[in-house]
């Protein structure tokens, strides 16, 4: 081969390299980090765990939270909504708002219980893997307007919450009989069992001019939501998971009133 000929081939291959590495990022990688982020937290939140630095990994289960409402809202922004990344998201919601919670609990009062403990800490995994199912068929269907269901995110910080508060006061479950899991208990099978039904509960609208417009009132009930937040830390969480269940509760109450009191035509 002649210096002509290896001189083309480079120039050739040269372009070529050029053309592969101008191409855009996908615009699903933005999404796709925050939810590995997520994944990241929850996995860390284990370890924390399991080294015993119990309210550490209570923390970190929240900042998976916060990824994973950030990958959500990126995805919506930039319309990046795709299969890979609901399945993504699934696989990274069941170990941070699933495993990492059942472990927190497991570890830090219902081993106490011994196998019954067990299986009360495997609701939130088994319920949130029946959910995360369901919702990833749905979603190739129809893009509601809700959830059907208690999203895993809203149990698990529902439980930090639960943690973080509680757990520097032990003594206030002193005069119940199984202490803190007197109270644990049935709030994690309430939580767990409302994952698995088919009670709605809000979704943060689409960032659309007309949808937007259209859901105002639940636009300012988020913002309450992050404010609240913001500005209570684990207080805040429990008052906002409270009031968003709550409202869940009330409205597929009211729904199912109206339906069975409702004259045949």
């Amino acid at each position: 081969m002649n210096a002509e000929n290896r001189l083309l081939r480079r120039q050739l291959r040269n372009q070529h390299l050029r053309r592969k590495f101008r191409k855009p990022i996908p615009r699903t990688v933005v999404p796709s980090f925050f939810t590995l982020m997520n994944l990241f937290c929850g996995f860390a939140a284990l370890v924390q765990i399991y080294e015993g630095k119990l309210e550490f990994g209570a923390w970190l289960i929240v900042f998976a939270a916060v990824f994973d409402m950030m990958d959500g809202f990126m995805a919506r922004l930039a319309n990046a909504t795709t299969e890979f990344g609901i399945e993504l998201d699934s696989l990274s919601d069941i170990v941070s708002f699933g495993v990492a919670p059942a472990f927190l609990f497991y570890s830090y009062s219902l081993n106490e219980m011994m196998f019954i403990g067990i299986i009360i800490s495997s609701f939130p995994v088994l319920c949130g893997a029946v959910r995360l199912a369901r919702f990833n068929v749905d979603a190739r269907i129809e893009d509601p307007e809700f959830f059907k269901g208690l999203p895993i995110p809203a149990l698990a910080m529902m439980l930090v919450a639960l943690f973080l508060i509680f757990h520097p006061n032990p003594d206030l479950f002193d005069g119940f009989k199984h202490g803190f899991n007197s109270m644990l208990v049935p709030v994690i099978m309430l939580l767990s069992l409302l994952m698995v039904s088919t009670v709605p509960f809000d979704k943060i609208p689409r960032f659309k001019g007309d949808n937007l417009k259209k859901n105002k009132g639940k636009v300012y009930l988020f913002i309450f939501y992050f404010v609240a937040v913001v500005a209570l830390q684990e207080y805040g969480l429990i008052l906002v998971f409270s009031i968003f269940i709550a409202k869940g509760v009330i409205v597929s109450v009211r729904r199912f009133w109206k339906e069975i009191h409702e004259e045949p035509v």
